[in-house]
């Protein structure tokens, strides 16, 4: 078996509001806070508010985990981590007054809680990891 290789594809650790800016087929990390779950589509709504005043939110699709969600991963509030595939072109929703959300979907292939988090510390960490990018 020669020249067989089983080597997973890294994903990318971005900011919830950097997701607007990649391809689809990019697989991606990020953390977001659950404003919606439903049920009956297995669609987690995630937001993170970082830099503050983006309109970006992450549709998320963990129809794949279903069978191994935990309640806590899809409670109101709850802040988690997923890593999956952008999977569609972005779309403008919602438009009442000012209140316009850049959405973006994401199939899910992993996902867990984030349990206690610093987040000012994790947006600062990005922040530095996005600067050191742009020297190179």
């Amino acid at each position: 078996m020669a020249g067989i290789q089983n080597e997973s594809i890294a994903s990318t650790l971005t900011l919830l509001s950097n997701l607007p800016d990649l391809a689809s087929g990019i697989k991606v990390r990020f953390l977001g806070c659950v404003t919606n779950y439903s049920t009956k589509t297995a669609t987690l709504t995630l937001e993170h508010n970082y830099p503050p005043g983006n309109k970006v939110q992450a549709i998320v699709d963990a129809g794949l985990l279903v069978s191994s969600l935990k309640s806590d991963e899809t409670q109101i509030g709850e802040w988690i981590n997923v890593i999956g595939y952008i999977q569609a072109p972005r779309q403008k929703l919602g438009k009442h007054s000012n209140n316009i959300h850049l959405r973006t979907e994401v199939q899910a292939i992993v996902l867990w809680s984030a349990g206690p988090l610093k987040l000012d510390g994790y947006e600062k960490s990005l922040e530095q990891q996005k600067l050191d990018r742009q020297q190179f």
